[in-house]
């Protein structure tokens, strides 16, 4: 039988690739590259062999989608910032019969699910710059669930959260579960970054003061009160991909039941106007 046996939320800012690099911002997002690195380890501690990552940079307009290939190998630059992300090689095992049985199992819950076996569909930057530090040797099996869902509401990336889980619990895999995703996420103006020092700052006071009293709920156990604000939060502070990504987090953790803690792991901190974190959930 199947687990769930770590889950977390994640950043995936483009400035970890700049960091690894000399120049400017050599070295300045290492604690979030270490944070990825101690997540994964404990992973593979518990035994994972599939990384199941809900990418809100894969943006859908209808119906949900899980892209199950068997394989994912390319070279990738990002249209968004091309500046930032360029030329990243890839190459990853896929997890098709697991990316199959959630589909099924989500649309037997009545949420119309597609898992594609495309060999054209590529992987978007939300799960490759995590995998980047958390699988460099290609170890852990990938499947990537859209997770910037425009026209979806938040009860129904709940259900397809619940039936990761159940599509986990029926099959071989041991899943390192990810929801790939800022907290807040209002990016500065174009003709106000470089003034605001933007790489390096939030756009907005009240949106880090929400950030923080949400990490703040995540470490006490106050899951249920969160799950209350979260649409008001994904409203108000811009939430990234409408943060469907944490709803499906949450909804295979057993939603307003779950009755762990988050682990902050490394700092919060600031990131062209969004605010960043890393998040270890016990599985429970």
């Amino acid at each position: 039988m199947g687990k769930i046996v770590q889950a977390a939320k994640i950043t995936h800012v483009p400035t970890m690739l700049l960091s690894e690099r000399p120049g400017r911002l050599e070295g300045t997002r290492q604690q979030a590259i270490d944070g990825q690195r101690e997540i994964a380890r404990r992973a593979r501690e518990a035994g994972a062999d599939t990384a199941v990552v809900l990418d809100t940079h894969w943006q859908v307009n209808a119906g949900y989608h899980i892209n199950s290939n068997a394989r994912f190998n390319g070279v990738y630059t990002s249209h968004e910032f091309p500046h930032f992300i360029q030329d990243l090689e890839y190459d990853y095992a896929g997890n098709p019969a697991l990316g199959d049985l959630i589909a099924g199992k989500a649309t037997d819950r009545g949420v119309f699910t597609l898992s594609h076996h495309v060999e054209t569909l590529d992987l978007e930057y939300g799960t490759l710059v995590p995998m980047r530090y958390m699988n460099p040797e290609g170890d852990l099996k990938v499947v990537s669930v859209a997770a910037w869902c425009t026209v979806h509401s938040i009860e129904s990336s709940r259900k397809l959260g619940e039936a990761i889980r159940e599509a986990v619990e029926a099959s071989d895999s041991k899943v390192l579960l990810l929801a790939s995703g800022s907290l807040s996420h209002k990016i500065w103006d174009n003709d106000l970054y470089e003034a605001n020092n933007g790489t390096f700052t939030i756009s907005s006071e009240f949106n880090r003061q929400v950030d923080l009293r949400v990490l703040e709920l995540w470490q006490k156990g106050e899951i249920a009160t969160f799950l209350k604000m979260l649409p008001d939060y994904a409203r108000y502070c811009s939430g990234e991909g409408n943060m469907h990504d944490t709803a499906m987090l949450f909804g295979a953790l057993g939603w307003d039941s779950y009755a762990g803690r988050g682990e902050l792991i490394g700092e919060y901190f600031p990131s062209s106007g969004t605010g960043q974190a890393n998040v270890v959930f016990p599985v429970t």
